[in-house]
């Protein structure tokens, strides 16, 4: 028996059926694109809100401090920071690098063999000897300098150049004062330094020419005695790191361990009077005193 025949749609109806669908798909399409220009405008104000909220925000972080802000600098302080920073360094010329205050002898003597013996040898000259005593000269030489005391600084003088327990800790701590004031008067001159200079009758050493130069400069004592005694700390480093032989890490390790001895005899030197000077480091003055009959030496002293 024949399948029954499937009745045919009118022409009509296929034709409004497919307009509909049309007419849908349009629709759709309208719709998706209101939907993309609502999220691109909602976007775009967002971001535009984003950035009028953070120019302000940029504007007041890059301005500078105000001269109050404890997190800032004033141009005096930033000035005295560069000059000691460029005085102290190892790169200034007054010849430290030629001198080991006595640590050649006492390596060869086996008194300094290792890194923490290094520091030992290292703490007890900053604390008990010509660490602490340089700083005490270092700053009654600045406050006679700053009161403009010319006799105190001239008496200042003469004690620290008598100081000195050998011949070759005095060419030592003579020699660079003595090239620490031709380099400050050469590059470095200011109103009142050449009369200052003048005041000091005879020789110089390290550490009054230091007190003297900054006092000149107005750079305060308390920054200038930290900074001295860290590059005597580093120059003595330095020369132990070529004759031990020390790495430079363990050279690193020794100077942060000092740090607080180096903070400790500041303060001590800074509170002391001239009658508080003296020196217990024996040893050490005995190898500033034998290193010139060494039979081989890398330093002078």
């Amino acid at each position: 028996m024949p399948a029954a025949a499937t009745p045919m749609r009118p022409r009509a109806v296929r034709t409004s059926t497919r307009r509909m669908m049309v007419r849908r798909t349009i629709m759709a399409t309208i719709i998706m694109m209101i939907i993309t220009m609502t999220t691109v405008i909602t976007m775009t104000s967002i971001a535009t809100m984003i950035i009028i909220t953070a120019i302000p925000m940029l504007m007041t972080t890059s301005k500078a401090p105000p001269i109050g802000d404890p997190g800032g600098m004033r141009e005096g302080e930033a000035a005295a920071l560069y000059r000691l920073m460029t005085w102290l360094s190892p790169s200034f010329p007054v010849g430290a690098f030629s001198y080991s205050s006595g640590i050649e002898w006492a390596v060869e003597a086996g008194d300094i063999g290792d890194a923490a013996s290094l520091r030992d040898w290292l703490a007890a000259m900053l604390t008990d000897g010509s660490g602490f005593c340089d700083g005490v000269f270092l700053a009654h030489a600045h406050r006679a300098a700053t009161s403009c005391d010319d006799a105190a600084l001239a008496g200042i003088a003469e004690l620290a150049a008598a100081f000195a327990p050998s011949r070759e800790r005095r060419l030592e701590t003579s020699a660079q004062g003595r090239a620490f004031i031709e380099i400050a008067r050469a590059a470095w001159n200011c109103d009142g330094l050449d009369q200052m200079i003048s005041g000091c009758d005879g020789a110089i050493v390290y550490p009054v020419a230091v007190g003297l130069v900054s006092a000149a400069h107005a750079i305060p004592l308390t920054p200038t005695m930290h900074a001295f005694l860290h590059a005597l700390a580093s120059n003595w480093i330095s020369a132990a790191a070529r004759l031990i032989p020390l790495g430079q890490t363990d050279s690193q390790r020794v100077l942060a361990l000092l740090e607080q001895v180096v903070v400790s005899t500041a303060k001590r030197a800074l509170d002391a009077s001239l009658d508080d000077l003296g020196s217990a480091t024996f040893r050490a003055d005995l190898a500033c005193m034998r290193h010139e009959t060494q039979y081989t030496r890398l330093f002078r002293s």
